[in-house]
């Protein structure tokens, strides 16, 4: 029979927490004070004249004037924490002492303080009400459970253990908070288990499958996850919220963490996960390793061009993160927020995502995960942003990707920098990796950490070239408007992303392969674009090949990128000389840059056309993208005008190295040749009908001109290289 005294134990530990937290509140709320308007300057004697028995004399209250709070409101904005230097520049601009200047930001910031904590205060309180609410929920419906079979009431062991669960989480969670706020050692309730007893810890067992794990599944034509998931149901919630309080302690211990979980390679000076030191470090986690799923972990450091609070924004925002990461994040959807943060600044955030993770190569196929990504910023100052799979919240999905505890921290740096620690950690069934990828995908660089923090050090000089406005015109052919570089670089950006999302292995669209089953086949699939402004309206035909190179990813980048060799691969330059009419450098690297090229062509219907591309690098693979557009288009652009409807089918190159290098000597596990791997991909408008069909003709002009332009590559590259 069903005991529901036993609950009454639950609900009078959970009472225990909340009265505890609320006089802790109480206490918080009492020892707050009201910034003034003005400064209470005490005038305390010194040396020998002053009396110990004497309570020092107070000076007359300074009321300071509406302009000079208005104008340290202002400078407060900027800088909270002004030194020395500005406290005396601010003071002789406002007629004030430097003292005065001092106090007043002193009073302000603990005003802001108590503000912030006030306002949290209300949030867990509100919270608080909810668990008892839910724990009230959660006791009825188990009291007046039934057995579906004979219709008397339910088995304790059939019914409680999610209660349990829950119960048990909730007396962490509430001891914590109220630890965080008393500074009291946590509470030690004990963990309860349905049959009455105690349990030392408590697994939630996500992402354990229990058995046989049916793995492996088309690549091509798959299952949609970024459509088919929904939000988490009113149940799952309290555990996603205890996976993501793991998840973000887990990853600060792995981002700080040396040996003996993390040994470097002898071979090439990378860091290595050790799996047996990891399962005994963290012995809860999400669950033991599917059957069929290999370990992926590394971990990578830089210095970025970008503060930390444009970053952590960057991270929280679905559509700025898709863009910045644009090479590796094919598509990205946040399904729910389940909290925003406190202060508007993302501490505290909590949201639940799926994306698409890709190599730009229809060879490799994308890693879909759904996660929940959580924002924190710690009491040193450091943010930090850690990503978990909710593999058991899809009980009827087959894992091929699962993503254990992954993101960032991020610590603040002098005059805007950061430096940001970046952990990447998945398990993953490989089998579908084409050969010719296997030594990338498998020595890390292709999805791993040192991929993403060289992404995001590129993206941090391309958006600090964008807010550039102190720009030399010197140069012939910089741009030196901030309006045009400004549209320029937005209209690049489109162009970059477009490509990026085109030449994948996406599941949102399938590939086709023409002929044979050889690495370097042509596959095409096609689109119809109706109705979007960032695309000609038509029939779109898109081409793409992957394939290998005996030169280095550095000499194939050159090659693609100078317009000097251009009419040597491009077939639709009819061999006419190409020149560049204007550059924007955006990166330490020559090779990051946006051009504008024109052909000069004897083909008259040509002579309006020029070509914008775009050419970035970095140390885990290269790009050079380009787009045929308007002359007259462009000079609206270039006068600062809105790009956002001129029309793009962009094509291009992603040049990756076919395997890590060996630049620490010795023989490692897996090592490139040095070569190259190259994606060539156009984009081709068939028909300005976009219900029209797709014709055989059509199919082979394509088919031959990538063949053409592949065997123009090798030629100009390998004999140029033999030579």
């Amino acid at each position: 029979m069903f005991q529901p005294n036993m609950f009454d134990s639950h609900h009078h530990l959970l009472d225990m927490a909340h009265k505890t937290l609320e006089n802790e509140m109480d206490l918080i709320g009492d020892d707050e004070y009201e910034s003034k308007s003005g400064t209470d300057i005490m005038e305390a004697p010194s040396g020998d004249d002053q009396d110990p028995n004497q309570r020092p004399k107070k000076k007359r209250y300074h009321r300071h004037t509406q302009h000079q709070i208005q104008e340290m409101e202002s400078f407060f904005n900027e800088c909270p924490h002004p030194d020395d230097k500005q406290r005396k520049e601010l003071g002789r601009r406002l007629g004030l002492e430097p003292l005065q200047v001092k106090f007043w930001f002193q009073n302000k910031r603990t005003q802001m303080k108590a503000q912030h904590e006030r306002h949290e205060n209300t949030q867990l309180r509100n919270e608080n009400d909810k668990l008892r609410e839910d724990n009230i929920r959660y006791k009825e419906a188990l009291t007046n459970a039934t057995c579906p079979s004979c219709g008397g009431p339910a088995a304790i062991g059939e019914m409680s253990s999610m209660y349990m669960m829950f119960v048990n989480m909730q007396i962490d969670r509430i001891s914590g908070i109220a630890s965080k706020y008393a500074g009291k050692p946590m509470l030690s309730y004990p963990h309860l288990s349905p049959g009455g007893g105690a349990s030392r810890s408590l697994d939630l067992g996500v992402g354990s499958f229990g058995g046989q794990v049916g793995i492996g599944r088309e690549v091509f034509g798959a299952a949609d996850l970024l459509r088919s998931v929904s939000g988490p149901t009113e149940a799952d919630k309290p555990v996603i919220i205890e996976l993501a309080v793991a998840a973000m302690e887990e990853l600060i211990r792995m981002a700080q963490a040396g040996e003996p979980l993390w040994i470097p390679s002898i071979s090439n000076g990378a860091e290595i996960l050790s799996e047996e030191e990891y399962g005994t470090t963290f012995p809860r986690g999400i669950g033991p390793k599917p059957l069929g799923l290999i370990s992926e972990a590394s971990r990578e450091s830089a210095v970025v061009i970008m503060n930390h609070i444009n970053l952590v924004e960057i991270l929280m925002d679905v559509n700025q993160w898709s863009s910045v990461f644009a090479s590796i994040v094919s598509r990205a959807v946040t399904v729910e927020v389940l909290s925003t943060g406190v202060a508007g600044n993302h501490n505290g955030a909590l949201q639940v995502m799926t994306a698409e993770f890709q190599v730009p190569s229809p060879l490799v196929p994308t890693r879909e995960n759904y996660f929940v990504r959580y924002c924190k910023q710690h009491t040193d100052g450091t943010w930090a942003v850690v990503d978990v799979s909710l593999d058991n919240l899809m009980p009827t999905s087959i894992s091929r990707c699962r993503r254990r505890p992954s993101g960032c921290l991020i610590q603040e740096l002098p005059n805007g920098y950061s430096k940001v620690t970046w952990v990447e950690h998945v398990e993953i069934d490989d089998r579908a990796v084409h050969s010719i990828y296997k030594p990338l995908v498998n020595s890390g660089l292709a999805f791993g950490a040192k991929r993403w923090v060289a992404t995001l050090d590129r993206q941090c000089e391309r958006l600090a070239s964008v807010m550039a406005n102190n720009i030399s015109a010197g140069d012939a052919g910089v741009i030196s408007s901030p309006e045009g570089r400004k549209s320029m670089l937005k209209l690049a950006e489109r162009m970059v992303m477009s490509f990026c999302s085109g030449v994948g292995a996406s599941t949102a669209h399938t590939w086709t392969t023409l002929s044979g089953s050889g690495a370097d086949d042509v596959r095409v699939m096609t689109r119809k674009s109706m109705d979007d402004p960032g695309r000609p309206p038509g029939f779109v035909l898109s081409a793409a090949t992957s394939f290998w190179l005996p030169v280095s990813p550095k000499r194939v980048f050159d090659f693609l990128r100078d317009e000097n060799s251009r009419s040597q691969w491009d077939i639709l330059s009819n061999g006419g000389l190409v020149q560049e009419m204007a550059h924007i450098a955006n990166g330490r690297d020559p090779g990051n840059s946006v051009s504008l090229l024109r052909v000069n062509s004897a083909n008259s219907s040509q002579s309006n056309m020029l070509i914008l591309q775009e050419s970035s690098t970095d140390a885990t693979g290269s790009y050079v993208m380009y787009a045929p557009v308007d002359i007259r288009a462009m000079n609206v652009v270039l006068s600062g005008g809105d790009p956002d409807y001129l029309a793009l089918l962009p094509s291009g190159f992603a040049i990756l190295p076919d395997g890590p290098s060996n630049e620490a000597g010795g023989v490692p596990e897996v090592v490139g040749s040095g070569g190259s791997l190259l994606t060539v991909a156009f984009q081709i408008l068939v028909d300005s009908v976009p219900t029209a069909k797709l014709s055989l003709a059509s199919v082979t002009t394509v088919n031959s001109l990538i063949k053409c332009t592949v065997e123009r590559i090798k030629g100009a590259v390998i004999c140029d290289t033999v030579v």
